[in-house]
């Protein structure tokens, strides 16, 4: 497909819900842009009359807004459209988004927003909350995600295709993150391999609390750009990186986000047979070593960390459970409480 010549913005979105027939000339909408993504643009249209008519309209980059040159195809916009209409029957209509339009020409779908009450888990995290329930609900969700997926031929069929997947996380982060290490080089070309040979499920591939908007305790999961069929841990590792990440950030917390991986990793396995994914654990450790390092010194480090000494002992954390490769995740909560204890003395 050819890039699209036009750029949805909040000047200009009235206009094309109204081009599209999504909208009417007397409704009364409220346009905002969404923050914190660098891969798309994202606008909510709000309706004055009807509050309960709340739209998203998300258009893909082709190039990312970071620092460094990272690019990737747009057409990743369709599907996840259309990953999130097929897994929505069976993980709930609370739970996914529903795709209300999407136009192949401009490279944008339209969906239906989360309920105005909920809160991004992120914002909370940041805060210092991290009530084990949402953790225990991300863990279910996951397991969720992954036994539908395998239960299903058609994911496999449709989602088969990692390029995008390759364009977005392992050249970004796995990749880079190894130019830049060269002492654990081997070890992330090694975990980049052998994740690569795993074909088991599903993966949404940006399992993050940033792509959780929770209420109560149920989470509506949004962003499936980097949906593939491939290898589980990876969002395993992914969701506990970031938890591990915010208790770097605030390490006096670092109880509270401990809880939050217990609570996750409990969840997901008691939602998963023992022996269904086999070394799921071992390979959930591993990329969990990989993305800590990855958000520090990959393509997308975390806007939160900025501190060079706090940065060095994520770095000295990650090679270790890259190194190491610890038997459990409790053996890797251990690791990083021990990195923690330094950062504060």
């Amino acid at each position: 497909m050819t890039p699209a010549t036009f750029r949805v913005t909040p000047q200009n979105l009235l206009s094309y819900l109204l081009s599209a027939h999504l909208s009417d000339s007397d409704d009364r909408i409220t346009v905002r842009e969404l923050p914190g993504g660098v891969s798309n643009i994202v606008l909510m249209a709000e309706w004055v009359d009807n509050p309960l008519r709340r739209w998203v309209v998300k258009q893909s980059l082709g190039k990312l807004r970071v620092l460094d040159d990272w690019v990737s195809d747009q057409e990743r916009i369709f599907r996840e459209a259309a990953s999130m209409s097929l897994l929505r029957p069976f993980l709930g209509d609370d739970t996914l988004p529903h795709v209300v339009h999407v136009d192949h020409a401009n490279y944008l779908y339209v969906m239906t927003a989360a309920p105005p009450d909920s809160r991004v888990w992120k914002d909370s995290l940041l805060e210092g909350e991290c009530a084990p329930p949402v953790a225990h609900s991300a863990g279910c969700l996951l397991s969720q995600l992954i036994r539908t997926s395998q239960s299903v031929p058609l994911f496999y069929e449709l989602f088969a295709d990692r390029h995008v997947f390759e364009q977005l996380r392992i050249d970004p982060y796995y990749r880079q993150s190894a130019l830049r290490n060269p002492d654990v080089a081997k070890l992330m070309d090694e975990l980049t391999q052998d994740s690569w040979k795993i074909r088991t499920s599903l993966v949404h591939g940006d399992y993050s609390p940033k792509n959780m908007l929770v209420r109560g305790t149920k989470i509506f999961l949004i962003d499936f750009e980097a949906v593939h069929w491939g290898d589980p841990a990876f969002d395993a590792g992914f969701l506990m990186s970031h938890l591990f990440l915010k208790a770097f950030r605030r390490p006096s917390l670092s109880r509270i986000y401990a809880e939050g991986v217990q609570e996750f990793w409990k969840a997901l396995r008691c939602g998963m047979e023992p022996k269904e994914i086999p070394g799921f654990e071992a390979m959930t450790i591993r990329h969990l070593g990989g993305l800590l390092l990855a958000r520090v010194d990959g393509k997308s480090p975390v806007e939160y960390i900025q501190d060079e000494r706090t940065k060095n002992h994520i770095r000295e954390a990650a090679k270790q459970i890259l190194r190491d490769r610890p038997p459990a995740v409790a053996a890797v909560a251990s690791v990083v409480e021990e990195h923690l204890r330094e950062l504060q003395s």
